[in-house]
Parts: structure tokens; sequence; C-alpha cells
């Protein structure tokens, strides 16, 4: 094969289309390729990718290269949603794209890719590959605020040594102005918005559409323990969550604190509640990039969400459970959201939260 050749997977964005302007510029044999996710129409919310392929057909067309257009829908619906519907059956918080990157898209799109003869794939996330010692390390881009590592812990050694990450050297800015320099047609194109796979819908209206099953039950104020309403079902909450309930004789705002699901209640505090607040967790099903685990204990920094300053911590492992403990105080951590480790600017891995401490 040649070894400069290379699929770009392209979702007509502008990340992702200048991705593909600078492998062309390096000299690359670039291919792109468009992966068509979801495509349900008996929902009314299908298609909505219908818009973003003729904008990779466009940039294909001005960058003078091939789209090839994979069809991933069945492996999607089966690996993410499917995923996404029972974490939020058990009353969990899941992230969907961290299971997309693990599994879709340099999972099965990988797969698709070597089978037409390709073995190298490009990406437009903000990240970067480092390579020492015969070791793959995950690494934060330059630009912090764009990052996207906390996406893609869960890759491993093999998933890494075939991808290429043009943009992690660029911040946002930068990309735009690129997007001008090559004068591609999603120069201005605005940021995606809504759940990535669906389109512009709630996530509410989508666990419904895929009847998952819920059951109204107590909404219960935690300072005075009394039942002040009535919630549509725990799925449809998570915690941190400002609740709309108006209660009555007063005018602060109450927040999701905890779900009690044998009980089927949804607990609401005031946000200086201590239950919405964290400094010690449990992730059980801990993935890590390097094959080797690190010698415990050890000092780091954890990111619970997507853009979130990394925050300080000590790292402990106890039988299979690696045991978190965070410098301050985390607000609205909770079960099945991923916590991922980093080492200055090495992404270690990551796992989602299973048990809190006492």
């Amino acid at each position: 094969m040649n070894q400069r050749q290379i699929i770009i997977a392209m979702s007509g964005g502008v990340d992702s289309s200048v991705a593909a302007a600078l492998l062309v510029e390096q000299g690359y044999d670039v291919t792109g390729a468009f992966m068509i996710n979801y495509d349900d129409k008996a929902e009314g919310h299908g298609e909505c990718w219908r818009p973003d392929y003729r904008d990779a057909v466009r940039v294909a067309a001005k960058l003078g290269i091939p789209l090839l257009r994979i069809d991933c829908t069945k492996e999607y619906r089966e690996q993410v949603i499917g995923y996404m519907l029972k974490e939020y059956q058990a009353g969990n918080t899941p992230n969907p794209d961290v299971m997309c990157n693990k599994y879709i898209k340099f999972g099965v799109w990988l797969e698709k890719l070597k089978e037409k003869g390709f073995d190298r794939i490009a990406t437009g996330h903000y990240a970067n590959i480092e390579k020492k010692n015969g070791q793959y390390f995950l690494t934060t881009a330059k630009d912090e605020n764009k990052d996207q590592t906390y996406f893609l812990h869960q890759l491993n050694q093999t998933q890494l040594s075939h991808i290429e990450f043009p943009l992690g050297k660029y911040t946002k800015d930068e990309v735009r102005l690129l997007a001008k320099k090559y004068h591609l047609p999603t120069a201005e194109k605005a940021e995606s918005m809504g759940i990535c796979f669906i389109g512009e819908i709630s996530i509410n209206d989508f666990l419904k559409d895929n009847r998952i099953i819920v059951q109204p039950g107590n909404i219960i104020k935690d300072e005075t323990e009394e039942v002040i309403g009535e919630h549509e079902g725990l799925p449809f909450y998570t915690i941190g969550q400002r609740h709309g309930f108006t209660q009555t004789g007063g005018d602060q705002p109450l927040f999701i604190l905890e779900k009690h699901t044998q009980q089927n209640e949804l607990i609401v505090g005031y946000e200086d509640n201590p239950k919405l607040y964290k400094t010690d967790l449990i992730i059980q099903d801990m993935h890590w990039i390097i094959e080797e685990e690190p010698v415990f204990p050890f000092d780091a920094q954890v990111r619970f969400r997507h853009r979130q300053k990394k925050q300080p911590c000590r790292i402990q492992k106890q039988k299979n459970q690696i045991m978190i403990h965070c410098t301050q105080p985390q607000k609205a951590i909770t079960p099945g959201q991923f916590v991922v480790i980093y080492k200055n600017s090495v992404c270690l891995g990551g796992g989602p939260v299973t048990n809190e401490l006492p």
C-alpha cells in the first residue's frame, strides 16, 4: 500500500474540511469518506445527514479528491444508541460521543476502510498523537478550549497507530483562517448543535421516540424532606440540572441532587447543598491508553466534562477499582459520567463513575 495514502473522515463541517485540505497540501494521496451513522425516517428525524453530505461533496470537489459514502447505521444503533438507551434507563448519564469514537469512528469505520485497502484514517478532532519507545500517547491539542481528548480517551494502542489528527497543532481561529485561505465552501459554516447523530431535537423527545420505560414519581426537597411535585421519569433528569419546578414560598432555584432509582424519587435542593459536591469517587471499568498501568498512588489531573479545566487529584487503586480524590469539591458528579485522567498534556485514559465513596 502507498504509505502516503489516507482516508479523511469528512462530516461536512469546517474542521474536517480544513483537515482534508491540510493533508492534500502535505502531499498525501487523500480520499474522503462520509459516514452515515443515523437515518431513522420512521421517527421523523431521519436523514439529517443529507445537508452535511452535500457540504462534504462540495469540499471534496473543491479539493479534487474522491468521496466515499459508507453506511454504518446498523452498527451505530447497536453499539452507541443501544448503550445510550441502556444507560438512561438505568438512571445514569451516558456520553454517546465517547462510545462513537471507540466503537464507530475508530472501530467500525476503520475496519470498513481497511476492507477497501486503506490503513490510515484522519479526522478533524483537536488532539495530538505522539509515539515514544514504541508506544502511542494521546496528548492535548494546542487549543485547550477545543481539545477533544476527553471524547477520545477510550482509544487503544492499535487504534492510535492508524490515526492522524491534522488539527492538533492549530487553534479554532487558525482553522477558520485556513478555511478562508483554501476558499472552502464550509469556511463560514456555523458549529453544529444538538445531538450529533439525530439533529435538532431534545434528548427527552429522542428517549420518548425510542420508547424508554419511565414512571412518574415524587420530587422531594432535601432541605425539608417534603414532596413538592411529581417528576416525569428519572431518565429525563441528570444530577446538577436546574429543576424548573416552582415551589411555594421561595424564589431560590432548585437543582437535582440525587436520583433514587429503587424508590423512583427525584431529590432536589439548593445550589449550596453539600450533596451536590463530591471529592471522592470510584471508576470501576478503567481504560488505560498505555498498556502498562501506572504505579499507584500518583498525582494527576482529571476532567469530568469536555472543556472543563483540569482538576488536581490523587489516584489510587484498591482491588480492581480506581479511586480518585479531588483536591477541590466537584459539582454534579453522576454515575455513568466519564472521568478522564491526565498527567499534564498526556491523556492517560478514563472510565465511567460507577459508585461514590461515603
